[in-house]
C-alpha cells in the first residue's frame, strides 16, 4: 500500500478582473482636444471618442477571458478529481486485497488455499467474523473545502473489508437458528481451511445434527490439537479451548465470551465487542451440504498436512540411478526427494536467520552420504559466517574438508585448489576421451557454501571461481549448493542461470522470493518457531513451488552414516588443508631423496599437493634466508644441524666468526656451512674488518663447488645483500614491514605481518620449515676457543699503554719470567718480558728489532696502529676485541695472530 497521501485537487479560483485602462483611454481624448484647438476642426474631436470605446472594449474582453479561465480551471479540476477518485479506489482495492490475503474468510480459503500448518490455533488467533467497514490507512492532503473534507473522510474508511476478532474463549451467535447455524458452519470451515484439518478437533453433542459431523474425524496429525466446541445456549459447556455458542435473539451471553454476533437476517448482523459496536456487517453462511463437501476435501488433504518436526531417520532414500538422490524432508504428498545431479546441477538455498537454512544443508549432505559412498560423492563444506553447523559432518568419510572463516591467504589457496580441481577433472575426461564424468567412475564433488554473501564480500576471487564451476560443473561432476540469507544483489545472473534447483525458507523481501522461486510465497511464510524448517522447493520441471518441512539430523543419524561407510577409504580433499603450525622433523623422515636434507613442507594448491622441500648438499649452492627477529631463522639452521651434525656453524661471536670464515676461505669446508645473522656478524666488526669479512665471504661463495651454504639475515641491503644474491634459492620469512618485504624480493600480495615462525615464501610457494627442539644448540655455535698466552720465547716485547701497571700485573702472573720496563736489559737467564709504550720502543728501535728477530712481540688490540708503526704489518690482522686481554703476536716472519693474555682483561 502506498504510504504517501493522495493529493486533493485545489478548488478553481476566479481570475482577477483586469484593471480598466483609464490612463490609456485619456491619451486619445487629450489628443483629440489638442487637435481641435489647433485645427478648429470638429473631426478632430472623433479622436476623443476613442477613449470611451477602448474602455468598453477592455471590459468586454476581460469578462470573456475570465469566463474561459474559469471553464478551463473547472475542467482541469474535475480531471484531477477523477484521478484522485481513481487513486482512492485503487488504494482501497489494494488494501482490501491485502487484508483478504492476511485474514481470509471461508470463501477466500476456498478460492485460494492459504499457506497453513505454521501457527497453532490459540486464544490470540484472529477470526474473520464478517465483512464491513474498517479504518483505512489511506490518507489525503490538500484543499480544505467541503468536497475535500468529504474526500478525506472517505479515504479513512474501507468498506467491504474483513472484520477480525480474537477467538478468545469463543463467540456467541444470536438470532434465528437457520441463519445462525449457517454462520457457525462458515466459521468452522474457515478455521479448518486456514489452519489445516490436522490442527482442529471439534467438540459438541449435536455436530451431526448441525451439519458438522464430517469434521469430527479430523485431527490425525501429531501436533497438539486445538479443541473448538459448538454448543447451544443452555447446553453443558463442551471440553474445548473455545466454544461457538448458538443462542436465540434475546438469549444470554455465556461467561468468558467477549464477542457477540446478532444476526438480523442473512448477510446482515450487528457485532458487539469490548472495543465497541458495529451495526452493519455482512456474515458468511454455509449450508450443511456445502460443509459436508468441504469436509471431504479437507479430509483428502489430511495426508498433505506438514508435521511440526521430521527426523532424517524417518525418511528413506534410494541409491538408484546415476545421480545423488536423497530424501531431505516431507511435503504435502509425502517425502521430498532432491537430486543435485538430475534436478541441478547446482542449487540455491535462501532463508533469513533462524529459519533453519543451515539445518537444511546439514540434512541434505547427510541424506546424500547415507546412500552414496565416498566412491560416488565427495563433499567440501564452507561456512563463511564462522559457525559450527558443519563441524559434526567431519565424521563422515565423504566429507573431505570443512572450511570456516578464511583469511586472505586461505582464500588464495581456495582459488588455486578449486582451479586445480577443475583442470584435473578436465584432464581425466580428456585422457579417457569421455564427455561426462559418469564414464570415468570419478566421484562427484559437491561444494556446499553457507553464507555466500559473506564469502563474496570478503573474497571476491572465490566468487569468480564458483561462477566458473557453475558454468562447467555438470560434465565435470562438480556441483554447488549455495546458501545465502538473500539472493537480491548476491546471486548474479550468470550464476543463477546454472542453478535451476531452488529452495527458499522464509525471506524478508518479496524480491528475494521472486528471484529464487518465482513467486512471493517465501516472503509470505509466517515467522515463529513452527516456521523453522518450512521451505518452498522448485525444481526445473515444477510450474509452482511446493511446500515442505525440512528434516532434522541428529547425532544418531550421523553415527549411523559414519558406521555404514566405516570401512571405506576417506575421500581426498581437493581443498588442501592449511599446513599445521608445527611440523616435527620426524614426521618428514623418509620423504627426502638421498644426499639431501629436509627443509619442511610446501603448499602447492595449484597442483593439489604439499610436497616436502629439501636441500641437496653438494649439488645445490645454497639458500639465503631473510626474516625479522623471531621469524624462525635460527630454527631453520638448528633443523639442518640436527640432520648433519658435521656441518660447520659459523659462531655468533665476532672473533669466532672471523676465525671460521678466514679458515673457510683458506682451506674450504664441509659439504654444509651454516651462518646465522650474516648482516649482524658483519656489522659487529670495525669497518676495515667488516669490509674484509664480506670480501672473504664473496670469495668463498664464488669459489669452488662441493659446499652448500645456508645464510640468514634480517634484511638484504648493502654488501650483505650482494652475498645473498650469490645463492640461487631464497626463503623469505616474516618481515617487519611491507617495504622491507618488497626490498627482500617478495611480492606485495604475499606480505603477512602476522605470519607465524617458520613460514616462508620460496619461489612462488609457501613453505613451512620443520621444527626440532632447541636442546644443545649452544654447543653448535660456541666460538673457537682461544687459550691463554704463555711466554715461550727467550725474550718477549710488549707494546702497551700504561707500561708500569702492565709490568706489575705481568710480574705477578708470570713469576718464572723476568718482567722489566724497556730499555732495561735482562739480568738473568730466565725468560724476559720487556714492557714499554710505543714512544719508548720507537726511541729504542734497535732493542725492538732485536726482540722482533730473536723472540716474540705482542701489540695490544687497543693499539692497532702500532702494527704498522712498530711491526710494519700492512695486511688486516685477525679481529680482536678491545679491553678484553687481546693482543697480536708476531714471531719471526709469521703474520700476526690473536692471543689472549687473561691478566690484561680489563673486565
Amino acid at each position: 500500500m502506498d504510504s504517501l497521501p493522495i493529493s486533493i485537487p485545489a478548488a478553481p479560483i476566479d481570475g482577477r478582473r483586469p484593471p480598466i485602462p483609464f490612463l490609456a483611454a485619456l491619451v486619445p481624448v487629450a489628443s483629440g482636444i489638442v487637435l481641435w484647438l489647433l485645427t478648429d476642426s470638429l473631426y478632430a474631436l472623433c479622436f476623443a471618442a476613442l477613449g470611451p470605446l477602448m474602455i468598453a472594449a477592455s471590459v468586454i474582453d476581460g469578462s470573456r477571458v475570465r469566463r474561459k479561465t474559469r471553464r478551463d480551471a473547472e475542467r482541469d479540476g474535475e480531471r484531477d478529481w477523477q484521478r484522485a477518485e481513481g487513486e482512492l479506489a485503487r488504494r482501497h482495492e489494494e488494501e482490501r486485497r491485502l487484508l483478504d490475503h492476511r485474514h481470509p474468510d471461508a470463501a477466500s480459503c476456498l478460492v485460494q488455499t492459504p499457506l497453513r500448518g505454521t501457527h497453532p490455533v490459540d486464544a490470540e488467533t484472529e477470526l474473520v467474523i464478517g465483512r464491513g467497514t474498517v479504518r483505512s490507512g489511506v490518507r489525503a492532503a490538500g484543499a480544505d473545502d467541503a468536497r475535500a473534507r468529504d474526500f478525506q473522510e472517505r479515504c479513512g474508511v474501507l468498506s467491504d473489508a474483513p472484520i477480525v476478532v480474537p477467538l478468545g474463549g469463543g463467540v456467541c451467535l444470536r438470532g434465528a437458528e437457520p441463519v445462525v447455524l449457517a454462520a457457525v458452519r462458515a466459521l468452522v470451515v474457515q478455521v479448518h481451511l486456514r489452519f489445516g484439518a490436522g490442527r482442529i478437533a471439534l467438540a459438541g453433542e449435536r455436530l451431526v445434527e448441525w451439519g458438522l459431523g464430517a469434521f469430527v474425524s479430523s485431527g490425525r496429525s501429531r501436533r497438539e490439537l486445538f479443541r473448538l466446541g459448538v454448543a447451544r445456549e443452555g447446553d453443558t459447556r463442551p471440553q474445548a479451548d473455545a466454544v461457538l455458542w448458538i443462542a436465540s435473539g434475546d438469549g444470554d451471553v455465556p461467561g468468558g465470551v467477549t464477542t457477540v454476533l446478532d444476526i438480523i437476517e442473512p448477510r446482515r448482523a450487528r457485532l458487539r465487542t469490548p472495543q465497541g459496536v458495529m451495526e452493519e456487517i455482512a456474515v458468511e453462511g454455509i449450508s450443511s451440504a456445502q460443509a459436508a463437501a468441504i469436509a471431504v476435501a479437507a479430509a483428502d488433504d489430511e495426508t498433505g498436512a506438514l508435521p511440526d518436526e521430521v527426523m532424517l531417520s524417518e525418511l528413506t532414500s534410494s541409491a538408484e540411478g546415476r545421480g545423488l538422490s536423497a530424501a531431505v524432508g516431507v511435503g504435502e504428498q509425502g517425502a521430498v526427494v532432491l537430486d543435485i545431479v538430475e534436478d541441478g546441477p547446482h542449487a540455491i538455498v535462501t532463508g533469513t536467520t533462524g529459519t533453519g537454512k543451515s539445518e537444511l544443508l546439514v540434512s541434505w549432505v547427510t541424506a546424500m552420504a547415507a546412500v552414496h559412498g565416498p566412491d560416488r560423492v565427495v563433499f567440501v563444506l564452507a561456512d563463511f559466517k564462522g559457525g559450527t553447523a558443519f563441524e559434526p559432518l567431519r565424521a563422515l568419510p565423504q566429507v573431505a574438508a570443512v572450511i570456516t572463516d578464511l583469511d586472505e591467504a586461505g582464500a588464495r589457496r581456495g582459488v588455486s585448489s578449486l582451479t586445480a580441481e577443475l583442470r584435473r577433472r578436465e584432464g581425466v575426461l580428456a585422457a579417457a576421451g569421455a564427455r561426462d564424468i559418469g564414464a570415468v567412475g570419478m566421484p562427484r564433488l559437491v561444494i556446499v557454501i553457507d553464507e555466500f554473501a559473506a564469502m563474496l564480500q570478503e573474497h571476491a576471487d572465490l566468487g569468480a571461481v564458483f561462477t566458473d564451476i557453475a558454468a562447467r560443473g555438470r560434465a565435470l561432476g562438480m556441483h554447488l549448493i549455495i546458501g545465502t540469507q538473500r539472493a537480491s544483489g548476491v546471486i548474479r545472473d550468470a550464476l543463477a542461470a546454472n542453478c535451476p534447483l531452488r529452495l527458499s525458507l522464509r525471506v524478508g523481501d518479496p524480491a528475494d522470493s521472486r528471484i529464487v522461486i518465482g513467486t512471493d510465497a517465501a516472503a509470505e511464510l509466517p515467522g515463529g518457531a513452527l516456521s523453522r524448517g518450512l521451505a518452498l522447493v522448485r525444481r526445473p520441471q515444477d510450474s509452482e513451488p511446493a511446500v515442505m518441512r525440512a528434516a532434522l539430523t541428529g547425532v544418531a543419524d550421523l553415527r549411523a552414516v559414519a558406521m555404514r561407510w566405516s570401512q571405506a577409504e576417506r575421500a581426498p580433499s581437493p581443498w588442501l588443508p592449511v599446513l599445521t603450525s608445527t611440523i616435527p622433523l620426524e614426521t618428514l623422515r623418509g620423504e627426502e631423496e638421498s644426499g639431501a636434507v629436509l627443509l619442511g613442507r610446501s603448499d602447492d594448491p595449484e597442483h593439489q599437493r604439499q610436497p616436502v622441500e629439501t636441500l641437496r648438499l653438494g649439488s645445490e649452492r645454497g639458500l639465503a634466508v631473510l626474516g625479522a627477529a623471531g621469524s624462525g631463522r635460527s630454527s631453520l639452521l638448528r633443523l639442518l644441524r640436527q640432520q648433519r651434525p658435521d656441518a660447520l656453524w659459523i659462531p655468533d661471536d665476532p672473533e669466532g666468526a672471523w676465525d671460521a670464515v678466514t679458515e673457510l676461505a683458506r682451506t674450504g669446508g664441509p659439504d654444509l656451512v651454516l651462518c646465522d645473522d650474516l648482516d649482524v656478524r658483519a656489522s659487529e666488526l670495525p669497518p676495515e674488518h667488516s669490509q674484509l669479512f664480506v670480501q672473504l665471504w664473496d670469495r668463498i661463495l664464488r669459489g669452488g663447488s662441493g659446499t652448500t651454504f645456508v645464510l640468514t639475515a634480517s634484511r638484504a641491503s648493502g654488501p650483505v645483500g650482494r652475498l645473498l644474491d650469490a645463492l640461487p634459492r631464497r626463503a623469505l620469512l616474516r618481515m617487519p614491514s611491507r617495504v622491507e618485504h618488497l626490498a627482500a624480493g617478495g611480492d606485495s600480495a604475499t606480505f603477512d605481518r602476522d605470519r607465524g615462525p617458520g613460514r616462508a615464501w620460496m619461489g612462488d610457494r609457501e613453505t613451512h620449515f620443520a621444527w626440532v627442539p632447541e636442546e644443545a644448540s649452544s654447543e653448535w655455535t660456541a666460538p673457537i676457543a682461544s687459550t691463554g698466552w704463555i711466554p715461550t720465547a727467550e725474550v718477549t716485547a710488549i707494546a702497551t699503554s700504561g707500561p708500569h701497571s702492565v709490568a706489575r700485573v705481568l710480574g705477578e702472573a708470570y713469576p718464572d719470567c723476568e718482567v722489566l720496563l724497556a730499555p732495561t736489559p735482562p739480568s738473568s737467564s730466565r725468560p724476559a718480558i720487556l714492557v714499554a709504550d710505543t714512544d719508548t720502543w720507537q726511541r729504542n728501535w734497535s732493542l725492538w728489532q732485536t726482540v722482533r728477530t730473536r723472540g716474540e712481540v705482542l701489540i695490544r688490540a687497543e693499539n692497532p696502529a702500532d702494527l704498522r708503526q712498530l711491526a710494519g704489518v700492512r695486511e688486516t690482522p685477525p679481529f680482536a676485541r678491545t679491553h678484553a686481554g687481546r693482543a697480536w703476536s708476531l714471531r719471526e716472519a709469521e703474520g700476526p695472530r690473536r692471543v689472549v693474555v687473561p691478566v690484561l682483561d680489563g673486565r
